[in-house]
């Protein structure tokens, strides 16, 4: 086993050349650290390595693999991270994790009230009536003392989650107001903070291949000469295709809800598809004037209304 030391003190004595890595949760730091001595670094994404690989699983023959698919010109290349990206992506993923705790809290104090015939309304926004529930001590009747005991560390961890959550979201901010990239996208209707998660769109040709980077493109099926279209590929960047997913889904919504605003298309699309494939579609749109905005360096400007 190789440490980390022996590393970089192998590859500094070397001269600059190509290396090829499969990307993975330590090869951003590695690439970044390797580029300081001078090498060209290449990241790959290790299902498209996969297809290099001869037989067997061996280092000698995964170090093969990647050396012959750096080489590739159809090759698809990952782009490498810098630290401060990766800080910020590290926001969005605490936060995510935090959430999805609290939703465990939630849900599994709302089961063990329902054994007692005590049911709440389903939504984040309850919180405060099952905390009160558990805290009323008058409530001895419904909640058996034993029962309230027992539930009191879920409630005193979900008083917990709720400042650290709020914490995050504050940092998320304070960032967003010093990223211009990030407050280009927010002039987008649906699209929050999500800047962080695109490195560089200049590695992309066009919206399309944007789209397609991200997942949000139908899988295609051909043979014989006739092709068919699938759900979507989900290939890419997961965390991503989910923010674009759920702000095209609020717009549907707040458009629907008031006709008056948002474009004749957004109107339409729910009575021509169903809610989430015009969610899915929504989010593609959504997703290259993204590329469009990055790559120009421009802001969202909405469709022009013109005189009846």
């Amino acid at each position: 086993m190789t440490s980390p030391a022996e590393v970089l003190s192998f590859f500094s004595s070397m001269p600059p050349c190509l290396i090829g890595m499969e990307a993975c949760a330590t090869s951003h730091h590695w690439a970044r650290e390797l580029i300081k001595l001078g090498h060209i670094v290449k990241l790959m994404p290790p299902a498209y390595v996969k297809a290099y690989v001869k037989r067997g699983k061996t280092d000698a023959v995964d170090a093969e693999a990647i050396c012959e698919a750096v080489t590739r010109p159809s090759m698809r290349f990952v782009p490498i991270k810098s630290a401060n990206q990766q800080s910020v992506l590290m926001l969005h993923w605490v936060r995510a994790l935090l959430i999805r705790q609290r939703t465990m809290l939630v849900n599994a104090l709302r089961g063990h009230l329902a054994e007692f015939g005590i049911i709440v309304a389903q939504g984040i926004s309850r919180i405060r009536e099952l905390i009160q529930i558990l805290t009323d001590e008058s409530a001895d009747a419904v909640l058996p003392p034993l029962a309230r005991r027992a539930l009191a560390p879920l409630v005193d961890q979900l008083l917990d989650l709720q400042p650290r959550i709020r914490a995050l979201e504050a940092e998320l901010l304070a960032w967003h107001r010093q990223s211009q990239e990030s407050r280009r996208l927010e002039t987008i209707p649906g699209v929050g903070f999500i800047a962080a998660t695109v490195t560089e769109p200049s590695h992309l040709r066009s919206g399309r291949e944007f789209v397609a980077w991200l997942g949000l493109t139908p899988r295609p099926n051909a043979s014989g000469g006739r092709e068919r279209l699938g759900r979507i590929s989900k290939m890419g960047d997961g965390y991503l295709r989910t923010l674009l997913v759920v702000g095209a889904t609020a717009v549907i919504r707040y458009t629907r809800a008031r006709t008056a605003i948002g474009s004749a298309w957004i109107t339409a699309l729910p009575a021509r598809k169903p809610a989430r494939l015009a969610s899915i579609a929504l989010a593609n749109k959504m997703a290259r004037i993204a590329w469009a905005l990055l790559a120009r360096g421009d802001v969202y400007r909405g469709p022009v209304r013109t005189a009846a």
